[in-house]
């Protein structure tokens, strides 16, 4: 073969590779944009494009905690959270103690409850978000025993667990309601993370929760669910014990929320309920059906 030919023979084929290797990488790139699988930096896990319909709703549920924490020193993970992503400056709780919170959170009543007590003094025989969703849903409870734990024990606090008081939800109460453990099962529609009476900053400083957050927090948004633009988080407080204007600052965390949203509407836990209702298509429960929706104002 002349020098002539071999050259050409050469560029011919080092022509057709680069073709190939051009459509191959062509290929991966469309994939990627159309399955959204490009990664969302766990730093910047808001005001992503592209978000798909959202099909998990998962709460973080933390205590007695006033709005007095946004700006803590404290807190400096949950601060970057509200700086990158949404917050609800004028979210109420809707009385006092824990318990009739938890119970308006998920059933949008406080049927009635003003005391703390534990499930066997509150037995419920109601509606609930739980019901609703028969087995799609999922709450993981840190430091409880065993599933479905009706007593408090240790650091666990059965009034921080809102399934165990419904007694219509007994059948799947044991499969659903389990024991917090890693990794996170964050499949079904609605996941209610229930950290322990430490953790939740109920009974240590706010310090060590804020830590907890900054270790849970990422899991959730590294996740399947996550990155698949099909989460929003919801982080929140069940009351405001140190203020007498019940105000509790919620965190709002999805890929279409702007980053540093504030949004000053009024709303309450009644609110977050009626939320999470309309995003998993939901009817709504009691006081969620007046309740202002957070759907719009966080772009959801």
């Amino acid at each position: 073969m002349s020098d002539r030919c071999q050259y050409a023979w050469v560029t011919r084929r080092a022509l057709v590779v680069a073709l190939i290797a051009t459509v191959f990488s062509f290929g991966a790139v469309t994939a990627n944009v159309a399955s959204g699988s490009e990664a969302i930096p766990l730093a910047a896990p808001c005001g992503v494009t592209g978000a798909a319909p959202y099909q998990h709703v998962v709460w973080i549920l933390l205590e007695n905690v006033g709005y007095s924490v946004v700006g803590s020193s404290s807190a400096p993970y949950l601060n970057d959270l509200e700086a990158d992503c949404g917050l609800a400056t004028n979210y109420y709780a809707v009385g006092h103690p824990s318990l009739p919170n938890y119970i308006a959170l998920t059933s949008g009543s406080t049927q009635g409850i003003t005391s703390d007590g534990e499930p066997s003094a509150h037995p419920l025989k109601v509606a609930s978000i739980f019901s609703q969703l028969g087995r799609g849903w999922r709450s993981l409870v840190e430091s409880m025993p065993s599933p479905c734990d009706h007593v408090t024990s240790g650091t666990y606090a059965a009034r921080h667990n809102p399934a165990v008081y419904y007694t219509t939800i007994n059948s799947t109460c044991q499969t659903n309601d389990v024991p917090l453990t890693l990794p996170l099962d964050l499949s079904a529609p609605l996941t209610i993370i229930v950290p322990n009476i430490c953790d939740d900053m109920h009974s240590c400083p706010v310090s060590i929760g804020d830590t907890w957050l900054s270790q849970m927090v990422p899991k959730i948004l590294a996740s399947r669910e996550y990155q698949a633009r099909q989460t929003v988080l919801f982080i929140t407080f069940d009351e405001n014990d140190t203020q007498s204007v019940n105000r509790v600052p919620t965190v709002v965390i999805a890929p279409s929320v702007p980053r540093g949203e504030r949004v000053s509407e009024s709303f309450t836990h009644y609110s977050l309920l009626r939320t999470t209702e309309a995003l998993l298509h939901l009817s709504f429960l009691g006081g969620a059906a007046s309740a202002h929706s957070m759907v719009g104002p966080f772009h959801l």
